[in-house]
């Protein structure tokens, strides 16, 4: 074999929980160590170590990403009160990506990755649509409360001058629930901006979709931030490239995408991004079929995959019996964040082994070799379903004939 490819620039290396940890180790042992030698620098983001560290290492993580400009995240487990029981968790923490993608102020990215005999859902669909997902406040920053009975609640907001600025929300007359959230505007330009200099990358129309007509001045404010970036910086550059910006809203959006060929990036607001990516996802073949990257304005970026820790096939794995997890989006964080650093670094030959392995990869599943969620809904003839590790090392196999 022929020397590594060398590194310049280490790029950022966060490990998870779980079956993807598991898979973490497959895919470093088989598809990058023999070939790359790998400069990272290393962050348990595992719960245990979460745990230990009062979650400062999450934080360590994204001020490394800042400044090696490149990260690569495996799946990673938000507590709820199961979790923290079975961890013996110390507090039921937060969201890392939510606290990553707070401290990075990025946009996440999601595509579907394509290969023949996976067929789309909505027959339609031809080429990739991309999810734009603003990560910043809404619901995932809010506020909220139980009210206990009978009573006033308003919305109140002092300036730092004194002013106060006070609208009833709601009289309740029994008990309730009660939701207060945010956004801000630097937060929403880059959202935009970043969304603008994607599709225009791409090359593709981006649509953008919110209901100003219920929420006037909230929604309202997203639509009048995106039209004015779009004006003033982007209007002529997307004339210039033939392709065009659209906004419309979210239930219209919706409606719309069903009948679009695809090939679009679809800008969506916090929470209707999580939900429909997952829309998408699935509708495409899987969460495991999708990529997924957090774009900062300042251009860094943060490649991970899409979906969970699959816990159900960890127990299993645990337990001594075979699993046969879906690896593909996890070896795809990894070649987005080889292939970015090697961009930034001007180092083509480490470019071009990030090509070749996600190649090597679908060509594997379009001969046939796949994990049992594939072969589940594949139209190839006979495919031939694999465990784990086979299929990764299905991968290699293909990855050393092509090297």
């Amino acid at each position: 074999m022929t020397d590594k490819i060398t590194m310049k620039t280490p790029l950022v290396e966060i490990d998870g929980d779980e079956m993807t940890r598991i898979l973490w180790k497959m895919i470093k042992d088989e598809l990058l160590l023999p070939f790359v030698d790998l400069k990272t620098e290393y962050y348990d983001l595992g719960l245990e170590y979460r745990d230990q560290t009062d979650d400062q290492v999450t934080a360590d993580a994204a001020e490394a990403i800042k400044k090696y400009g490149v990260g690569v995240k495996c799946a990673t487990i938000t507590p709820n009160k199961a979790r923290m029981d079975e961890y013996h968790l110390k507090e039921m923490y937060k969201s890392p990506n939510g606290t990553l993608r707070a401290i990075l102020d990025g946009t996440v990215f999601r595509a579907p990755i394509l290969v023949k005999g996976i067929s789309p859902a909505v027959r339609q669909w031809e080429k990739p649509i991309t999810i734009a997902r603003h990560a910043y406040g809404d619901v995932y920053k809010n506020t909220e409360f139980r009210v206990p009975g009978k009573g006033t609640a308003k919305l109140v907001f002092e300036a730092e001058d004194g002013t106060r600025t006070e609208q009833t929300i709601f009289r309740f007359e029994g008990p309730g629930v009660l939701q207060g959230m945010y956004n801000i505007d630097s937060s929403i330009e880059s959202f935009a901006r970043s969304c603008f200099a994607y599709a225009l990358n791409l090359k593709q129309d981006l649509w953008f979709a919110s209901k100003d007509t219920i929420s006037k001045v909230y929604d309202g404010q997203f639509k009048e931030i995106f039209q004015r970036i779009y004006d003033e910086e982007y209007k002529e550059k997307y004339e210039k490239a033939g392709i065009t910006y659209f906004y419309t809203l979210i239930d219209d959006a919706v409606a719309r995408i069903m009948k679009s060929k695809g090939g679009i990036v679809w800008a969506c607001k916090n929470y209707d991004g999580d939900v429909f990516s997952d829309m998408l996802s699935s509708a495409f073949g899987s969460l495991a079929m999708m990529t997924s990257v957090l774009v900062s304005p300042d251009g860094c970026y943060e490649y991970e995959a899409a979906h969970g820790t699959v816990q159900r096939h960890y127990y299993r794995h645990l337990a001594g019996e075979q699993t046969s997890t879906n690896s593909v989006a996890t070896i795809f964080a990894w070649t987005g964040a080889l292939r970015k650093r090697g961009e930034l670094d001007g180092t083509p030959e480490l470019i071009r082994f990030a090509d070749t392995l996600e190649k090597a990869v679908i060509e594997t599943i379009e001969s046939g070799t796949m994990t049992k969620d594939l072969a589940l809904i594949t139209t190839l003839p006979d495919p031939n379903p694999v465990n784990s590790l086979e299929f990764i090392q299905a991968v290699r196999k293909k990855l050393e004939g092509m090297l």
